[in-house]
């Protein structure tokens, strides 16, 4: 029997937290030399209710939009440098929709073997269990899920790790 883990998808979503998972998913890609995606969605439905809801107009959504895309590149960005720096080669996505549909479609379209999430916030009514993405994310995944806390541990852990030259 193979590495158990081939392929790696780790969601980010612009926390410390998902930072931390890309870190811990870098670490163990190297290990198992696994191939790593990290993905960031911009949540449109979240501003499609926003303008709903009008508490954004359509113009400020489309700047809100921008600013969220930017966000998304310079974190992906940011989670290649971390890949290359202990030599593990990241494939960045940048998708846009409902997040935890949007990921579920990118692990089955791509038969992934592991997701990545950082840690869970606390939940603290049933309302936010619902609108937890990621907790539809680990409840609608096609593979198993890892999810990353500890984060002093995790960058310990990342920075004791060999950089490439």
């Amino acid at each position: 029997m193979g590495e158990p883990f081939k392929s790696v998808l780790v969601y980010l979503d612009g926390t410390e937290d998902s930072v931390t998972a890309a870190m811990a998913a870098i670490a163990l890609c190297q290990r198992l030399q696994a191939s790593l995606t990290a993905i960031y969605v911009v949540n449109t439905k979240a501003l499609q209710d926003l303008v709903k809801a009008r508490i954004f107009l359509d113009i400020e959504e489309q700047e809100y939009r921008r600013d969220i895309e930017g966000d998304a590149q310079r974190y992906l960005n940011h989670v290649e440098k971390l890949g290359m720096q202990k030599g593990v080669a990241v494939t960045p996505v940048k998708a846009s929709g409902t997040v935890h549909v949007e990921v579920k479609r990118y692990l089955q379209e791509h038969r992934m073997d592991l997701l990545v999430l950082g840690g869970i916030s606390e939940i603290h009514s049933r309302r936010d269990e619902l609108l937890s993405e990621t907790d539809r994310m680990m409840r609608t995944a096609s593979c198993p899920v890892l999810v990353v806390r500890n984060n002093d541990a995790i960058w310990d852990m990342f920075e004791s790790l060999p950089d490439v030259q």
